[in-house]
């Protein structure tokens, strides 16, 4: 809970810091978020150790909805570290009947072992679409050096949805993530997302890869993960 706190305290700090908070709010929005869930599973593997974990969120979005900026915190377990922070910018531009998102985000991780490469920079480009209840998204991620022992590493990504009701969708994914000294795997996970509240959602998810948790460790593993946020 204390590293939170601090992460809480940190996200604060940042997003008042960003360039777009200096600049006069008339025309833009802020958002937040805080939550928790039963594990903190990034492509389908566990950053937690396969525990609890919380998260907050702060962005802010201009009138018009093409650029954004904003800064997060999740505890985690790796490399001696139980804090993530990061920090980024993106836009979120239309064409041609297809929502694009194309962001950079800076990635550190606080008090790693000594010696350990605590930061991180990761590229996202994601391109959707919905027709009616359905909705389809491709998402490509791409580190230049990943935190830890990995270096360069990309994610490809499919991902489909549908809405039920106005309140409960369905979802799956499945990925493929490629990495520079580390494990290479498919990762997938299909759930169900209920908005509980007009500032509230639920989701329940499994999540599972083809990577042998014998011989990578149980991060690697399935499992069936419930999320909670909170959103003001």
């Amino acid at each position: 809970m204390r590293a939170l706190l601090t992460g809480l305290s940190a996200l604060t700090l940042l997003a008042v810091s960003t360039p777009a908070a200096a600049q006069s709010m008339a025309g833009g929005d802020w958002a937040f978020g805080v939550g928790a869930g039963t594990d903190n599973r990034s492509k389908d593997v566990s950053k937690s150790g396969t525990d609890a974990y919380g998260w907050a969120l702060a962005e802010w979005t201009s009138g018009d909805g093409f650029f954004y900026t904003g800064a997060g915190a999740e505890t985690i377990d790796s490399s001696g570290s139980d804090l993530e922070i990061e920090a980024g910018v993106g836009i979120r531009p239309q064409w041609g009947g297809f929502d694009f998102d194309l962001n950079a985000t800076h990635k550190w991780r606080v008090d790693a072992n000594p010696g350990t490469d605590d930061d991180a920079w990761e590229l996202t480009a994601d391109v959707s679409r919905a027709i009616g209840p359905a909705k389809g998204k491709l998402r490509l991620q791409y580190s230049p050096d990943g935190t830890g022992p990995t270096e360069s590493w990309t994610w490809v990504e499919a991902r489909a949805s549908w809405d039920l009701t106005l309140t409960t969708a369905i979802s799956a994914g499945i990925g493929r993530r490629e990495q520079d000294l580390s494990v290479d795997y498919t990762g997938w996970d299909a759930g169900v997302t209920w908005q509980l509240t007009p500032a509230i959602d639920l989701d329940v998810r499994y999540h599972d890869t083809d990577a042998d948790p014998s011989l990578f460790g149980d991060q690697y593993g399935s499992a069936v993960v419930a999320n909670i946020g909170f959103y003001f």
